[in-house]
């Protein structure tokens, strides 16, 4: 369940060697780096980072700097909130059929991700070419009519129509990582997209949190909250927040670049990178079990409440960001980055085995260290994935990492709740709720057994 602080955590750092390109992912709440939480978790993106002006006065870009953490850790927070009770809502709308449910919630989830995939690349051109301040308000004030329309929602068609315009509102969060780059100092840049990593942290942390309790006093509670706090978070921005990007440093719209498929084929150029990417791939599948079954799946093998989920999800979010903030560096020095990878695939793929087995809450709960161990994995593999090309091409490699992790996030959630929904109905062949966690693991042992070989020394090949 966690896309988030991991990935944007290991994209900081490789934003230091590749100054062209800023990654930014944001922290779902199991390891590793965030879909029926449908969709509250946007996936990564790809965005030119440009040299401060430098006229700006120090006093405008603290300021500018804190709305911009401001309004990133209040959208975290507003999706976060939806977390627990998303998926109930569609279970509520379903007449309580939790197969139908299910099947429902991938549904909403390859829509979600089809319009971050789409839209992410567009509205990244977009900020280039009109500048970042009306993207960011437009997306706050997208965002916040987005939530007051699910809260409302009569039906699934309306909530379905929520998630299509919050994957597309929502894919203009990588402007606001590069208003953090126009205003930031060169020697200042990794420090500013750092603090803006802990806002995404902050959220997802919180966020699972508050919405659980709110969604035990009313589960369409925590959508007016969240549609509260983004409103009010445009209403803000539209008098205090500044331009970044001046006129004279706009570029014109590329549509060529703007493909989201437009940086794949630099995959191909290498046949370890290749393979690495292959890694990658199976990682982002694997990863889409959490968010797009966790809720539903704990509340019916489990039934755990709005509440539980709620301070579960807050944990692992917890115990993730402990994970990449104390032990990545120490588990790469020991290990190097081979054997990094290898231990966290075969982490995560014990965390898997886990949450499939587990027959009460009690077991599951064993898992979440695991999980937040998978998270060495990713630093590990993106670094073993810069070594393969250039300098001057660690952006489009980025690009094309975010390509990967795009379809990935089309593919996992149907994939996913599709095998919850025939392993729980009644004439199922194979009966087990924890199938699609059993899948992931065996996605990740795959990925284990693949990084090793495509690793391996060439005087061991």
């Amino acid at each position: 369940m966690y896309s988030l602080y991991i990935r944007w955590r290991t994209s900081a750092t490789e934003s230091r060697r590749s100054k062209s390109c800023v990654r930014s992912t944001f922290p779902f709440p199991f390891s590793a780096p965030y879909s029926s939480f449908p969709a509250v978790f946007p996936r990564c993106y790809q965005t030119t980072v440009s040299s401060p002006a430098p006229s700006a006065p120090r006093r405008a870009t603290r300021a500018a700097f804190a709305f911009i953490f401001v309004t990133v850790a209040l959208d975290m927070l507003a999706l976060g909130i939806m977390v627990p009770v998303l998926p109930k809502l569609v279970i509520q709308l379903e007449g309580g059929d939790m197969a139908l449910a299910a099947s429902m919630t991938g549904i909403f989830g390859f829509t979600w991700n089809a319009m971050q995939f789409l839209f992410s690349p567009l509205i990244g051109a977009a900020s280039d070419r009109f500048g970042r301040r009306p993207i960011v308000l437009l997306s706050n004030f997208g965002l916040g009519l987005d939530y007051v329309l699910m809260a409302l929602a009569p039906n699934l068609a309306w909530l379905f129509a929520g998630r299509v315009i919050s994957g597309i509102t929502a894919a203009s969060f990588s402007s606001a990582t590069a208003y953090v780059a126009d205003v930031s100092p060169p020697e200042k840049r990794a420090a500013h997209l750092g603090m803006i990593g802990a806002a995404f942290g902050l959220g997802f942390i919180v966020g699972p949190a508050v919405g659980g309790l709110l969604g035990q006093i009313d589960l369409r509670l925590p959508f007016w909250v969240a549609a509260s706090l983004s409103l009010a978070n445009a209403a803000y921005g539209f008098f205090v927040l500044p331009e970044s990007l001046p006129q004279e440093r706009r570029a014109k719209i590329v549509w060529a670049k703007a493909s989201p498929l437009g940086s794949m084929a630099l995959l191909r150029s290498r046949q370890a990178l290749l393979g690495l990417a292959a890694v990658t791939f199976l990682d982002y599948v694997a990863h889409e079990s959490l968010p797009s079954c966790f809720v539903i799946y704990t509340d019916y093998r489990y039934g755990w409440n709005e509440r539980n989920i709620g301070l579960v999800l807050a944990a692992v979010g917890l115990s993730t960001t402990i994970v990449q903030a104390a032990l990545i560096g120490p588990a790469v020095k020991k290990l190097g980055e081979r054997g990094a990878l290898i231990a966290g695939m075969a982490l995560g793929a014990v965390a898997f085995t886990f949450y499939g087995a587990a027959s009460d809450g009690a077991v599951f709960l064993l898992g979440i260290p695991f999980g937040a161990l998978w998270g060495i994995a990713a630093p590990a593999l993106q670094a073993l994935m810069t070594r393969q090309v250039d300098p001057m091409q660690q952006g489009r490699l980025q690009g094309a990492i975010s390509s990967l992790r795009g379809i990935g996030g089309l593919i996992g959630p149907l994939m996913f709740t599709q095998a919850f929904a025939a392993a729980i109905r009644k004439d199922a062949l194979l009966p087990n709720p924890g199938a699609p966690y059993f899948l992931a693991a065996i996605l990740l042992v795959a990925c284990t057994a693949a990084s090793a070989q495509v690793t391996r020394p060439a005087t061991d090949q």
